[in-house]
Order: structure tokens, then C-alpha cells, then sequence
């Protein structure tokens, strides 16, 4: 399937016309991008470009996600760019404007992560003209309204989208030959390490990483997970650790091993279930049932120990963690009659680990 670029890219693109108009060079239709990951320069075309004053141009781009469903198809990708003459400032700062999510645990964080700045650092840096500095906004009018159709807010961005990736290429998780590729990444990795880390998204390789978590270590399975784990018992891994989402590791534990809304969700009737058997009262568990996502039902349980003095959150994120590593080994023993050790991490939307399964608590001690 042929692929796009990511936001980053083109929000690169943006900042490159743009400067390149500063300095007054001729105008052509496309500028051209150095990757970085992968090591590869493209060509992106510019939808705009003009000057608002002597030290200040803007520039447009438009996404171009490739050829598979992205709600950032043509969504237009501004990116102005001013000179700075404060003698204090970095040589490129960069700043998030209309459209760009901030982080809710810190509303005065932009969305704006590490490879789009490194992506734009390290392109627009060799053509300043020195001693010059520059101040870089980018804009994504649209932001705000695509955000809603995100879960974005789950992983505690809000009023925008942000700039998150590895890679200027789109690797649509969707699709089939994604899966293959992914498999075949678990068995190169089978054969350097007996233990290894399943991360569904760039979310959770994040908070992998910044927990400490060998990177090479790190595999991530998109929604497939059933797939992976039994791909994994094939290939003789000793033992799994699943670090992710609870709106998403939780569908595991009611036995739903592909993790894509649009197959099989349950994770509120799921939820509920674990609740009940622990003998939480029923106007709460009327509560949990009927909230629009999990996020919201963990809020719920944390409010009522927070009230009550009571441990809630602890007693049925316990049960789920254990569930979740019991139901995957069996999973993986009826398809292979291998026997694994998993584990299991899950984490809020605030990127905040709400539990640590028994087993996990062990495997990390191999895995940092």
C-alpha cells in the first residue's frame, strides 16, 4: 500500500517555505524535506506562501496521509515563521499556535513531541543565515474540530491535535501488511532477547521508554495483539510484558483479543463485570455502565475512594491486570501449547500507571 508523510512533515514544509521567503529566494512549488527516520529527503508541495511583514512570512501545506483512512487528509498545516532578536533565545524555538493540542497536565506544554522537533530543527538550521534566530508557530486551524473525532483527550492532550510520531512515513496500523511486519519484528527480536514488550501505540512505547524499559525491547502490535502473542509462543519468547492504555489492555481481559473499536469493544460491560464480582454497590456500577469511556468510569472509582477511604481503583485494576496476563497465556497455550510468562502496565490518559500486574512487577526487573 502506498503511504504519506506525516504532520510533522508538512508542518516542516511550512517552516522551510516559509523561511526560504524571508530571505526573499525565489518561490517554487515544493520544498524539499530530510526525514530523518527514515534517512530519506522528499519533495512536499506548498499550497501558500507570503509575507505579513519585513520579519515575519507564512507558509501552507496540506497532509497527505497516503492511500488509507486518516480523518488529517487534506487539513491545511500552517506554519509562520518570524525572525527573534532576543539574544537570550535558541536559535529555533517553536511554539504551538491555533489547532496544536497541549498537554492537560500542563496546559502551557504544547503537543508538539520529539521528532517533529527534531525534524524541524534539523532542517531549518542549516539555512539560517547567522547570526539569525527564529521563532516557528505552527498552526493547524482545523485542530480543534478534528480533535473531537481523536482520542487525542485519552491520552491527555486537549483543544488540538499534536505532532506525535517516530517517522515521516504513515504506517497505516490498519492495515494487513502491517500486521506481517510486525510479526516479522518479533521474530527478529526473538532471537536477541527471551523477553520482550508489547506496546500497542506510540503512547505506550513512550511511557515504556521513559520508564526506564530497554528500547530494543519495544515492539509495537497496533490492535493485533492476539496475532502478536501467538506469533511470540511461535517463536519460543520466554515471556511478555503488555504495557498500555486501559481502554485498550482492558478488552483482554473479557477475552477480546483484536483491540479495534470498529471489531469488538465491551470494555464498559467489561469493566462493570470485574466491578460487580468485587461487590461494588450497584448505583455505582449503574454509573460505570451507562459513562461514555473508561476514563470516565476510572474517575468514578477514584472520586469514591477519595470520599470513602476506600481502594476501588487498586481492587479492580488488580483483578483486571490478572486477568488480562491469565486470559493472554491461555490464549497463546490453545493456539501454540506454548506457555508464556505475560505481564501487564496500564496507564491513564494523563500517561499515569494505575497498576502493575504481579508478573509485570517481576519481568521489569529483566527489562530496565
Amino acid at each position: 500500500m502506498p503511504t504519506g508523510y506525516t504532520l510533522p512533515v508538512f508542518a516542516c514544509a511550512s517552516a522551510i517555505a516559509a523561511l526560504h521567503h524571508l530571505h526573499r529566494d525565489s518561490r517554487s512549488e515544493t520544498v524539499e524535506v530530510n526525514l530523518i527516520q527514515p534517512p530519506k529527503t522528499v519533495k512536499i508541495e506548498i499550497e501558500q506562501v507570503a509575507l505579513i511583514d519585513n520579519n515575519t512570512a507564512i507558509a501552507i501545506t496540506k497532509s497527505d496521509p497516503g492511500d488509507h483512512l486518516d480523518i488529517t487528509r487534506h487539513t491545511p498545516i500552517w506554519a509562520k515563521v518570524s525572525f527573534c532578536n532576543d539574544s537570550a533565545a535558541d536559535l529555533i524555538t517553536i511554539e504551538g499556535g491555533e489547532g496544536i493540542g497541549k498537554q492537560s497536565s500542563n496546559e502551557n506544554k504544547t503537543a508538539i513531541y520529539s521528532y517533529a522537533r527534531k525534524l524541524i530543527e534539523e532542517n531549518l538550521t542549516p539555512l539560517l543565515h547567522p547570526p539569525e534566530k527564529i521563532i516557528i508557530t505552527i498552526i493547524l486551524p482545523e485542530g480543534k474540530r478534528l480533535a473531537k473525532r481523536t482520542s487525542n483527550e485519552a491520552f491527555g492532550v486537549v483543544e488540538g491535535l499534536s505532532l506525535l510520531g517516530t517517522t515521516g512515513i504513515v504506517q497505516p496500523l490498519v492495515a494487513p501488511d502491517r500486521l506481517e511486519t510486525f510479526q516479522n519484528q518479533i521474530q527478529e527480536k526473538a532471537a536477541l532477547f527471551d523477553e520482550l514488550v508489547f506496546c500497542i501505540g506510540e503512547n505506550g512505547i513512550d511511557l515504556a521508554q521513559k520508564s526506564g524499559i530497554d528500547p530494543q525491547k519495544i515492539i509495537k502490535t497496533a490492535n493485533w495483539l492476539g496475532s502478536m502473542l501467538v506469533t511470540a509462543g511461535i517463536a519460543e519468547v520466554k515471556s511478555i510484558l503488555l504495557f498500555g492504555y486501559h481502554g485498550k489492555l482492558i478488552k483482554l481481559a473479557g477475552g477480546i483479543f483484536h483491540t479495534h473499536n470498529h471489531l469488538a469493544d465491551g470494555r464498559l460491560e467489561i469493566l462493570t463485570a470485574y466491578c460487580a464480582k468485587l461487590g461494588l454497590p450497584q448505583e455505582y456500577l449503574k454509573q460505570i455502565f451507562d459513562c461514555p469511556t473508561t476514563e470516565n468510569a476510572l474517575d468514578i472509582l477514584r472520586e469514591l475512594d477519595l470520599t470513602n477511604n476506600t481502594k476501588w481503583v487498586e481492587k479492580v485494576y488488580g483483578q483486571l491486570g490478572e486477568a488480562i496476563d491469565f486470559k493472554s497465556r491461555e490464549y497463546i497455550r490453545k493456539y501454540t501449547e506454548k506457555k508464556l510468562c505475560v505481564g501487564s502496565i496500564v496507564f491513564d490518559r494523563r500517561r499515569e500507571i494505575i497498576h502493575k500486574s504481579n508478573n509485570a512487577l517481576l519481568l521489569l526487573t529483566k527489562l530496565c
